[in-house]
């Protein structure tokens, strides 16, 4: 009898302990390294986002943050590992529009409802460059002559859809002739080197050749113009009511526990404000716009609207 009261006990207190160790976790997270999976390749703009917020991260976390590009699909096998992997906070996910654009063309397996968004880091609007030469000096101009011929206009398009242009072809009921490229760093050289008319990236991915005068911005798909292209006019003011852009947030996977969650929200906040952050982020001409988690989460449901529309066109 004493014997089995004995079992019974240790059970009961072994529980207890293991509910606090739970607990006791979450609360002293982090207790190793942290791994940020980015889903597209090192040296281009959402590697910049995820590098970057990450070091800052580290000095309110106190542990290292190690990155991974994991690429593929265009985001798809990246965030599909982030979204798939265990849900304790030791794995994160730079979440980019493409959760929102891949699942509606079934492109991918996962939508942003696979991750606990924890906020926004980076939104970039979209970018209309000529080379410094060319005929077309205005964004009207390239939609009227591929109105007047439909597919004459070539773009060097940087991703298969691409969002940004159909935007512009739906709305004024006109075609480009898309030929495509992998990513801005092959697009840019085609419009360069006169193969293609035009194309359409953010600014950070153009700066150094739109202020070195070799790529003339011709339009800005926001509703306001960018603060270090001031000269640049948006599509809005030039008659044209067609805001696009990405945009680079981070997110844990479903049923990560609220305390980890905490923290590493707290500690995105936190790296927003860093000067190291800012500086970097500043000097790669990236714009910083942040999103707590709600307003995150609200901002990705109405941009999942935004793009079903564009989608349906298609269809």
């Amino acid at each position: 009898m004493k014997k089995n009261l004995f079992l019974a006990l240790a059970l009961i207190l072994g529980l207890a302990f293991t509910g606090c160790g739970s607990k006791n976790d979450a609360n002293s997270f982090p207790q190793k390294n942290i791994e940020m999976i980015v889903p597209f390749g090192a040296g281009g703009g959402t590697d910049t986002v995820g590098r970057t917020i990450a070091q800052s991260m580290e000095k309110t976390l106190g542990k290292p943050i190690v990155i991974t590009n994991k690429t593929g699909g265009a985001g798809a096998v990246g965030m599909t590992t982030g979204a798939k992997a265990a849900p304790d906070g030791y794995t994160l996910t730079v979440v980019t529009r493409e959760i929102v654009s891949l699942p509606l063309m079934n492109l991918a397996q996962i939508t942003a409802d696979d991750f606990d968004l924890l906020g926004l880091v980076n939104l970039e609007p979209a970018i209309i460059l000529v080379a410094k030469d060319s005929k077309y000096k205005s964004a009207k101009d390239l939609i009227e002559a591929a109105r007047m011929k439909p597919g004459s206009v070539k773009m060097a398009s940087t991703a298969q859809p691409n969002f940004y242009v159909l935007g512009i072809e739906i709305d004024q009921n006109v075609k480009f002739n898309q030929v495509p490229f992998n990513g801005a760093a092959e697009a840019i050289p085609a419009v360069l080197g006169g193969h293609t008319d035009f194309t359409i990236v953010t600014p950070g991915e153009a700066i150094s050749q739109i202020k070195s005068g070799q790529l003339r911005a011709i339009g800005l798909m926001d509703e306001e113009r960018f603060p270090t292209l001031p000269e640049v006019p948006t599509l809005k003011e030039q008659g044209y009511d067609i805001i696009s852009g990405t945009w680079r947030g981070i997110g844990v996977p479903k049923g990560t526990p609220d305390a980890v969650k905490t923290k590493l929200a707290d500690a995105i906040e936190a790296g927003i404000k860093d000067p190291a952050f800012i500086d970097i982020m500043t000097k790669s001409n990236t714009s910083i716009r942040y999103m707590n988690a709600a307003d995150f989460t609200e901002f990705v449901k109405k941009d999942e609207k935004t793009i079903k529309k564009i989608v349906d066109a298609l269809k």
